[in-house]
Order: structure tokens, then sequence, then C-alpha cells
């Protein structure tokens, strides 16, 4: 058995009672857990509301690493939010993240970093009531913790080599960009949270800027999906 800390990525109802929930885990990275009579379950120690997206769980497991379904013994919650689940945008922009999450965090491995970027982030996003940014900033962060962060070395010429992941002054492929959305871009690099949180933006600057990092993810992540949740986002934060 271990006790770790895990961030609940994704859940998928199984049958009519089950419930199968992958967790970003502190101890072993990315783990699936099946949980059998959970949706219909109102007494055991294991409820379905613990698995709301992105919920911060302190978890008893047995995780025999055979790439099957692992076993919960014990959950309870880690971090109490008090908005993201209650605050409709703020759930939008969870269901998106998630979406984010699932489609980018793949290994079964410790990587205390990466843990610690994703707990402190939604604490951040937890407690703040400036977040239009908030999704930018993040993608570019998650960037920096998957491997493909651009290379901000020669930030100030004009165009963004999305397939290389760098600045330069003339185009050598088709995605190569310049323009307001680059420019809106590069003002994200070396920003702490509050610094990204005060850019102004438009609303068509901020969607301009999010379909850059989304192709930038797509260049850079095999199997990267465009998530679903993303059009419903864009309305939400117009």
């Amino acid at each position: 058995m271990v006790t770790t800390n895990a961030i609940v990525i994704a859940t998928k109802k199984y049958g009519e009672a089950d419930l199968i929930v992958t967790c970003f885990t502190a101890s072993d990275g990315v783990k699936t857990y099946m949980l059998r009579g959970v949706l219909k379950s109102k007494k055991g120690k294991i409820r379905a509301s613990h698995f709301q997206l992105l919920t911060q769980l302190e978890v008893e497991a047995n995780h025999k690493n055979k790439g099957t379904l692992e076993y919960l013994k014990d959950v309870k919650i880690a971090v109490p939010y008090q908005t993201l689940h209650t605050d409709v945008v703020k759930s939008c922009l969870v269901m998106f993240l998630s979406e984010i999450l699932t489609s980018t965090i793949r290994e079964e491995e410790k990587n205390d970093r990466l843990y610690q970027f994703l707990s402190s982030s939604l604490v951040l996003l937890d407690h703040t009531d400036d977040y239009a940014n908030f999704h930018i900033h993040f993608m570019l962060q998650l960037s920096m913790h998957l491997g493909f962060y651009p290379d901000d070395s020669n930030i100030d010429l004009p165009y963004f080599n999305l397939l290389e992941g760098l600045f330069q002054d003339e185009v050598t492929n088709i995605y190569c960009e310049k323009g307001q959305f680059i420019e809106d871009l590069k003002g994200f690099f070396g920003t702490k949270f509050d610094e990204a949180m005060g850019i102004k933006l438009t609303k068509p600057q901020r969607s301009g800027i999010l379909n850059l990092l989304l192709l930038y993810y797509q260049l850079h992540l095999q199997g990267f999906k465009k998530p679903k949740s993303l059009e419903v986002l864009q309305q939400l934060f117009n």
C-alpha cells in the first residue's frame, strides 16, 4: 500500500454504478483506478463526490504497476477548494484544464516539480478573482514541465516558428507566425502568476493566443487533441 497525494484528471462512468478515475499521483505519476459501486453507494468511505475534476486528494492505494487498473483503499480531500467547482466559469476552466492534462501527461513515474506546479496553480486559481488569462499562463508554464517550452533568447525577432519553438526574423516553414497575437504571447514570457493575470487583453486577443498555444501543443505532442470544452470556454470568456 502507498499513501500519496493525487490530482483527479479524468473520470469515466463504467456500467451503472462503477467509476474509472485517472489521477496524477505524487508518488507514481498517472494511475487509473476502478471504483466498484461508488455511484450507488451512500455509506462507503469513498464517495463519487471525492472525484470532481482536478480535486486534490490524499489516497491510500495498492499500485501493482502492471499497467492495469489499480485499487483504492481510502480517500480524503487534501486541499478543500472554495470556488473551483462552484463558480460557473472556473468549472468550465477546470474541464478545459483536465482535458489538456489528460492529453499531455501519460507517464507512470514520479515527477515532483510537475506535481507541485499543478497543485499550486490550482490553489492560485481557486483563490483569485482575476483569472481571464489563467489558461494562457498555465499552458505556457506547463510546456516547460513537459519539455517543449519555446526558446525565448531571440524574443525580439518578429516571427515565432511554432514547429521549432523559437523566434526568428524570416519565414522558414508554414508554421512561422507574426503579428498581434505573437506580440501578445510574448508578454507572457518570464511573468509570474500575478503579472500574467494583470496583462490587459481583448477577447479576440485572448482567443488568438489560446489557438496559437493549442497548435503549438499539437505540433509538439503526439496524439494531443484539441479540448472539446474549448468552444464553451471561448463563449464564457466572451
